[in-house]
C-alpha cells in the first residue's frame, strides 16, 4: 500500500526521473485490487437497484479518471528506468503493440545513472539479502602482517 500512496500522493503528476519495477508493479497490484473490490461492490449495488448501480458505476469512472495521471506518470518513469523515451507511453494504448510495452515494464532497469536520473536501486542493493553469501571467513594464513 505504501508504494501506491507514494505514487498517488508524492508523485501524482511527476513525469521526471525513474521508477523501479517494484514501484510500478506494486502500484498496479494495489490499483487492480481496488478496481476488483469496487467492481464487486458495484455488482452488489446493481443487484439491489439498477439506479444505485448506475450511480456507483459513474463514481467508478471518476476514480478511473483520478488515477489516470498517476498511472501514466509511473509508466513514464518506468520507461525512463529502461532508457526509453517518454513517447513510448503511446504503446500502452495500441493493441498488440502494448505487448512490447509490457515487456518494457518487466525488463530490468539500467544499472547506474542514465540520462533520466540516478539509479533508484543505488543504495538498496537491489533488495538482495544474499549480497554476502556465502560468508567468507578470514584466513589467518593469508595475513601479510604477522
Amino acid at each position: 500500500m505504501e508504494w501506491f500512496l507514494k505514487v498517488v500522493r508524492d508523485n501524482y503528476a511527476n513525469f521526471e526521473g525513474r521508477a523501479r519495477r517494484k514501484e510500478y508493479w506494486m502500484y498496479m497490484l494495489v490499483l487492480i485490487g481496488i478496481y476488483i473490490a469496487l467492481l464487486i461492490v458495484g455488482g452488489i449495488f446493481t443487484f439491489i437497484s439498477d439506479t444505485l448501480g448506475m450511480i456507483f458505476t459513474g463514481l467508478l469512472s471518476l476514480v478511473g479518471l483520478a488515477v489516470l495521471i498517476p498511472t501514466l506518470a509511473v509508466g513514464v518513469r518506468r520507461l525512463h528506468d529502461t532508457s526509453c523515451p517518454t513517447w513510448y507511453i503511446v504503446f500502452y494504448f495500441i493493441p498488440l503493440v502494448n505487448i512490447y510495452f509490457l515487456y518494457l515494464m518487466i525488463k530490468e532497469g539500467d544499472v547506474g545513472p542514465n540520462e533520466f536520473g540516478p539509479d533508484p536501486k543505488a543504495g538498496d542493493n537491489g533488495g538482495n539479502p544474499f549480497t554476502n553469501f556465502p560468508p567468507t571467513p578470514n584466513n589467518p594464513f593469508n595475513n601479510p602482517n604477522p
